[in-house]
């Protein structure tokens, strides 16, 4: 794979061939599950009224947080919570049935995990009421799921969701430098000077660089089904690797599809655009053999 974190304590994700294989897998067959509770967020969320004051997720504590990384938020039952910070929270188990409580999470399960929480404080900004615990070999460093892109943690949006703090996260392991001056491929704003977790590379071509906003925000766009490489177009081994980096691939169409939006080019010009119009059957009408009009 070539997408691995190496040091003096590295995490059972990077060590084994068995957990490279299942990632690989989970990364080509379970994005499904990434996805899940925004289906679910058309049932479960209660409309509040106009005048409402906007209720904050039970487990990271906020009102407002970055619906990209944190998915949408479900209210149900006295109950809120963001999908993400459900599916990544640290001993949070779900029911097979998802049609049971938030998604799956039962109550009682999600006034656990947030009672727990407020016993751990958050690595990245200080706080208590963290939930997610790094899943590297004896780390208990905890923290929020919307401080995690600001303090350098990873979540790995597919099944089993396994999150990382600084020390334990995944890192690029192909060999490339960008040549002085390079920038990213999609703002056109300069890269750093080497791979590091802001700017990253292609693992295939190894000559496209990016930034990791830049590449999530367009992994977002894209959708699962035209996710690739801007500048070798790879759609194999390119989607594995930024899925296991912690960019969150949407299961779904290109945005750029929705509504429709390009069925205007598949549309024929159909009448004659000239001011006399000499075709005897009138402008509406094509003739046979040549052009119209």
């Amino acid at each position: 794979m070539g997408c691995w974190a190496q040091g003096e304590r590295q995490c059972d994700l990077t060590t084994g061939g068995e957990d490279r294989e299942y990632l690989h897998l989970a990364a080509t067959t379970s994005l499904e599950d990434c996805d899940a509770g925004e289906t679910a967020a058309m049932s479960d969320s209660k409309q509040e009224g106009p005048g409402a004051r906007e209720p904050a997720c039970m487990l990271c504590r906020r009102a407002e947080a970055d619906p990209d990384m944190c998915g949408d938020k479900l209210q149900k039952g006295g109950l809120c919570a963001h999908v993400f910070c459900m599916l990544f929270a640290t001993l949070l188990f779900r029911q097979e049935n998802r049609k049971v409580g938030l998604m799956g999470f039962l109550p009682r399960d999600l006034q656990i995990a947030a009672c727990r929480a407020a016993q751990k404080r958050c690595c990245v900004c200080g706080q208590s009421g963290a939930t997610i615990m790094c899943t590297g070999p004896d780390c208990d460093r905890w923290f929020h799921l919307p401080c995690a892109k600001e303090g350098g943690c990873v979540n790995v949006y597919i099944t089993p969701f396994r999150s990382f703090c600084p020390e334990h996260r995944p890192e690029q392991m192909v060999e490339a430098t960008p040549e002085p001056d390079t920038v990213c491929l999609i703002c056109l704003e300069p890269v750093e000077d080497r791979k590091t977790f802001t700017t990253l590379v292609c693992p295939t071509c190894k000559r496209a660089w990016f930034h990791r906003d830049c590449i999530q925000g367009q992994a977002l766009c894209a959708g699962a089904f035209y996710f690739q490489c801007p500048l070798c177009r790879d759609s194999g081994e390119f989607p594995v690797e930024m899925l296991i980096l912690g960019i969150r691939l949407p299961f779904r169409d290109a945005t750029w599809e929705d509504n429709d939006a390009f069925a205007d080019l598949g549309v024929r010009h159909s009448q004659c655009n000239a001011r006399d119009c000499l075709y005897p059957r009138g402008r509406e009408e094509a003739e046979e053999r040549g052009h119209q009009g």
